[in-house]
């Protein structure tokens, strides 16, 4: 079992709920500040976006923070080499495209992901199918593959995914791009439909920006991920400490639902 299972299952064996949240590596030039505020904020675990020249699952918000990010010069490796220099204390994993992988070489990227204290990867445009050389090598690097489980996700479709799934599920609560739609969706179906196949943690994710829909998707899943809502806050301006106070927020929402 990878380092990232065995933390997000003792989470849940504990009886507590997750947050996981979503930041874009590079969009300001003290990301990683923020970084570290959403792991002082009470986040369990944090995806880093490594920016994407096109990207197929991101919304308006993501699709600027990364363009953002690459007019500041930010790659894969940089942010890897700024992550190397801070211990967040969480489980940290990337979010980004097959693409940006593929050019650096699987077998290379992955020895510096796992340098960089990366622990999973997730690939919206990587289907199973298309991942059975490369899982392996990923796995060989305490590299947990996570899949991406959608409303329109049959049972059986649900089982092959699973299969190719560690970590944790991730729980796609609306047929969107990430910021675009509002609230917990078709959530409840999605985590019914991949529990019947597995007992991966699941977190639920697009649609979920506020305390109360957090609140409303620990409900039926083990955690929640909010990505846009707080990328949005930071391109506006927003300060590490900004930071802080909303994934607090989003944490106290989380805990008072789950009692």
């Amino acid at each position: 079992m990878s380092t990232l299972e065995t933390a997000l299952r003792s989470i849940r064996d504990d009886g507590r709920k997750a947050l996981a949240i979503y930041l874009m590596a590079g969009v300001v030039p003290n990301w990683l500040d923020h970084v570290a505020a959403a792991a002082d904020g009470g986040a369990d675990l944090v995806e880093i976006g490594a920016p994407f020249s096109d990207p197929i699952m991101d919304g308006v918000v993501i699709q600027q923070a990364a363009t953002k990010a690459l007019e500041a010069g930010t790659t894969l490796v940089s942010a890897l080499a700024e992550l190397s220099t801070r211990s967040l204390g969480i489980p940290q994993v990337l979010m980004t495209y097959a693409n940006v992988l593929h050019r650096q070489g699987w077998e290379p990227i992955s020895a510096a992901l796992q340098n960089a204290a990366i622990t999973g990867v997730i690939l919206p445009d990587l289907p199973p199918e298309e991942s059975r050389d490369i899982d392996p090598i990923l796995l060989a690097h305490d590299l947990a593959p996570i899949r991406i489980f959608a409303p329109s996700t049959s049972p059986q479709r649900a089982h092959i995914i699973a299969t190719h799934c560690h970590g944790f599920a991730y729980a796609a609560a609306s047929m969107s791009v990430t910021g675009k739609a509002q609230g917990v969706g078709l959530a409840q179906q999605v985590c019914s439909v991949i529990r019947e196949t597995s007992d991966l943690p699941v977190y639920v994710g697009i649609g979920i920006s506020s305390p109360q829909d957090a609140a409303a998707a620990i409900q039926f899943a083990d955690g929640a991920i909010v990505g846009s809502a707080l990328v949005r806050q930071i391109m506006n301006g927003g300060t590490p400490d900004e930071t802080r106070q909303l994934v607090a927020a989003l944490r106290s929402a989380i805990d008072a639902a789950s009692k």
